[in-house]
């Protein structure tokens, strides 16, 4: 495996989201959007701070992109494309800009932030997730 350390900071959270920024070599390489913490609970929760490996994935539904690994009590929590908590499903969405979408915050520029990701990440590596908040 080619080992690859990203590190997501956590930097706010509310009901509404959890919001961070995915680092690689102590540069910022995109914004993230999580659900809130909801005790690690399946689909209604951000998954709980620690380090874990991820790799490439392809599914029905998302395409190339990473699946997070040995997650306790929990499986399919990808990092993916999408905008608010409503888009989450307890997965890590990502973007290039914060902003609000309705009474919602969000991550802005989804796919774009998706495309940067592809181009600079492996197939596999592993992640530090951070609670800053």
């Amino acid at each position: 495996m080619t080992e690859s350390l990203l590190t997501l900071r956590r930097v706010c959270t509310s009901e509404k989201g959890t919001f961070g920024v995915i680092v690689r070599d102590d540069i910022p390489i995109c914004l993230t959007c999580e659900d809130p913490w909801n005790d690690n609970r399946r689909e209604i929760s951000c998954i709980p701070s620690g380090t874990y490996i991820f790799k490439k994935f392809n599914g029905t539904k998302y395409k190339d992109v990473w699946e997070i690994e040995n997650i306790p009590g929990r499986d399919a929590i990808l990092i993916h494309a999408g905008n608010t908590i409503d888009d989450t499903r307890g997965c890590i969405l990502v973007g290039r800009s914060f902003s609000y979408l309705g009474s919602l915050p969000s991550v802005m520029q989804s796919r774009e932030a998706l495309q940067i990701l592809r181009d600079a990440l492996p197939d596999e590596g592993v992640i530090e997730i951070i609670n800053q908040a």
